[in-house]
């Protein structure tokens, strides 16, 4: 099956709004065995739209539009769609109760312009929208399907539910493609190469991929067929990767985040992280409290920008930031314990470095960072120097990143003890 998707918007041609929804469709598509085509984003024109679609139509055997739907003027979907076939628009006045009693739940009348949503294409059927008042609409012309999407990611989630997968899953006949991801951090794209090159020639070099972001690597892992052959080759592939990779994988579903692996190893050991940061002013602190129920294992931290509040904050000696400076080992290893110490948490980490664009010096220069981390017991401080790339933004997100890889490497090597 060849398919297109079609993203209606004119906010989606700014540079202000992505399309994320044809991601999240591509991916299913790619899971059903089904041949993306084409990809188009489409202002808020019936005659754009429309000539969009009837190019579609004799090209394609399914048609995804996200958008479009709802109340407003703007919102042309069901013009286009109906021009593009040569259709009326019909209304149905069991979709306006529908939307009615919904407004009604909360205590609202529902303004005269969500009737525009009751008008269906001739000949479509609705898609029941429990999220939202725009019904979506399925309908075919010739061998295409069209599937009318609302534009809202949660809407058109449920749709895609309720619908869409249901639909794919009835006419692959269990024939898909489908990718498993395992994530790595804070490691060179070419260090990872080297471990997994013996996949390479096991599983097919086609079938492996590898995507890099700063401070982070992905595997891609990828299998077509059948499910059962499909599923044994990627659980073949998943751990042989996993091997390969050793104790650098942090995680092997596209959901985990290195922020919460981390939460979740001092959760289970029962203990307590404080961070005392300077050059990323609070990126990490906000990273470990963005993940829910952080309270249990991060106690707080501190931004010690200065080197006043280096000292008062958390106990760096002044005469330690005065010889070394404050971008500097020492100073580093003195922020993490004293973090730990004066916040009285069982790990502590300290930050310190030159996020540029200016700052930097010839023994100093942009993108130098020192992170150290504190922690129980005899061992000595770790410290970590290193000289990142990139932008102020880069450079502060890959500081973050590197500590907490430090101490997810510090917990499994210890057993958080």
């Amino acid at each position: 099956m060849k398919a297109a998707i079609v993203a209606v918007g004119s906010e989606l041609l700014g540079p202000e709004r992505l399309d994320t929804n044809s991601l999240r469709l591509t991916t299913l598509l790619d899971r059903h065995g089904v041949e993306l085509r084409r990809k188009a984003v489409v202002g808020d024109s019936i005659e754009e739209l429309a000539g969009e679609l009837r190019a579609q139509v004799a090209r394609v055997e399914l048609i995804l539009v996200t958008g479009g739907l709802g109340p407003t003027a703007d919102d042309v979907t069901r013009e286009a769609v109906a021009e593009a076939l040569g259709r009326e628009l019909v209304f149905h006045p069991d979709i306006v109760e529908g939307i009615e009693r919904r407004f009604a739940a909360y205590g609202r009348r529902m303004p005269e312009v969500n009737r525009r949503q009751a008008f269906l294409v001739a000949g479509a059927e609705p898609i029941e929208n429990s999220r939202g008042t725009a019904p979506g609409q399925i309908l075919t012309e010739g061998s295409c399907t069209l599937f009318l999407f609302p534009g809202v990611p949660t809407e058109l989630e449920g749709m895609i539910l309720s619908h869409l997968e249901p639909w794919l899953a009835a006419r692959s006949g269990g024939e898909g493609r489908e990718t498993v991801v395992l994530k790595i951090a804070s490691l060179p794209e070419s260090e990872v190469e080297e471990r997994i090159r013996p996949a390479y020639d096991e599983f097919g070099r086609e079938a492996i991929t590898i995507l890099a972001k700063p401070g982070e690597i992905r595997l891609l892992a990828t299998a077509q067929g059948a499910e059962a052959p499909r599923r044994d080759r990627l659980r073949a592939m998943r751990a042989r990767l996993a091997a390969l990779a050793g104790d650098a994988v942090f995680a092997q579903s596209e959901e985990e985040t290195l922020d919460g692996v981390v939460g979740a190893l001092l959760k289970a050991a029962g203990k307590t992280l404080t961070a005392a940061e300077s050059c990323t002013g609070g990126l990490l602190s906000e990273r470990i409290t963005a993940i829910a129920g952080s309270s249990d294992y991060f106690l707080g931290g501190a931004v010690t920008y200065s080197n006043e509040l280096k000292t008062q904050l958390v106990g760096v000696p002044e005469a330690l930031l005065a010889t070394h400076g404050a971008v500097s080992e020492p100073v580093a290893r003195a922020m993490a314990e004293g973090v730990r110490s004066a916040l009285g948490s069982d790990y502590g980490i300290g930050i310190t470095g030159v996020a540029g664009p200016g700052g930097g010096s010839e023994e100093k220069p942009v993108g130098t960072v020192h992170i150290a981390l504190a922690g129980p017991g005899s061992r000595p401080v770790e410290h970590r120097k290193v000289r990142f790339p990139g932008d102020r933004e880069r450079v502060r997100w890959q500081s973050a990143q590197l500590a907490l890889e430090l101490l997810r490497r510090r917990l499994i090597g210890e057993g958080g003890a």
